[in-house]
C-alpha cells in the first residue's frame, strides 16, 4: 500500500492497495491550517502495510509545502519506508481525459498562476511533462487548452507514485518546487557602534 500527502493547494492524505484502488482518502481545501489538520487527516487513513510515502512536492506556497513534505517523511523515517517525491501537478494531469498538450493551472497568489504543460501519458501511464512548472499572471493566454485546479487528489497522486515506482523512475529531486521565496529574510550584519 501506498500513503501519498500532498499540501500544495488544500491538505490531502490517501491510500491506495497495489491495484490502484483508494483504501482511504481524508483532505480539506483550506489552503491555509496544514498543520492543525495535517496529524488529523494522517490517523484517519494510516493503517499498516504502508510500504512507500508519495510527497507532493509543488509547486506550491512555501510555508504549506513544508508542512506536507515533512509530515510525509517524518512518517515514513518513523516506518523505515522510501518517501517518493511526486510534483504535485502529476496528479491534477493523471486525473484529466485530456489528448494532446493541456496546461494543469493552479493558484499561486498575489495574482499568478503556477502552469505545467504536459502532452498526454506515456507508456507507463505517467503524465508527460513537456514544460516545466513556471509562474504567470493571472489571465494570461495560454496556448495549450487550461486545466484549472483547486484542489487535487492524494490518490491520484499516489498512483502517479505508484506508477513511478513499477516503471524504476524519479519524477522530482527531493527538493519542493516552491512558487517563489519565502517573505522572511535572514537579518543583515549588526550595525557597528563607535565608542
Amino acid at each position: 500500500m501506498i500513503l501519498a500527502v500532498d499540501t500544495s493547494l488544500g491538505t490531502a492524505v490517501a491510500v491506495i492497495d497495489a491495484d490502484g484502488r483508494t483504501v482511504a482518502e481524508a483532505s480539506t481545501p483550506d489552503p491555509l491550517g496544514h498543520a492543525e489538520v495535517i496529524g488529523d487527516l494522517l490517523a484517519r487513513v494510516a493503517r499498516p502495510g504502508i510500504t512507500h510515502v508519495v510527497a507532493g512536492m509543488g509547486p506550491g506556497p512555501f510555508t504549506g509545502l513544508r508542512i506536507g513534505i515533512s509530515a510525509a517523511r517524518a512518517f515514513a523515517l518513523g516506518r523505515g519506508i522510501p518517501v517518493v517525491p511526486v510534483p504535485s501537478h502529476y496528479a491534477i494531469a493523471f486525473d484529466t481525459a485530456a489528448q494532446g498538450p493541456f496546461a494543469v493551472v493552479t493558484d499561486a497568489r498575489r495574482r499568478e498562476i503556477a502552469v505545467s504543460v504536459f502532452d498526454g501519458t506515456d507508456a507507463d501511464g505517467i503524465p508527460n511533462l513537456i514544460a516545466p512548472t513556471r509562474l504567470e499572471k493571472h489571465g494570461a493566454e495560454l496556448e495549450a487548452p487550461v486545466i484549472e485546479a483547486a484542489e487535487l487528489s492524494a490518490a491520484a497522486l499516489a498512483r502517479v507514485g505508484q506508477a513511478a515506482i513499477t516503471a524504476g523512475r524519479v519524477l522530482a529531486d527531493a527538493e519542493p518546487l516552491y512558487l517563489r521565496s519565502p517573505d522572511v529574510v535572514q537579518p543583515g550584519a549588526p550595525k557597528r557602534v563607535s565608542a
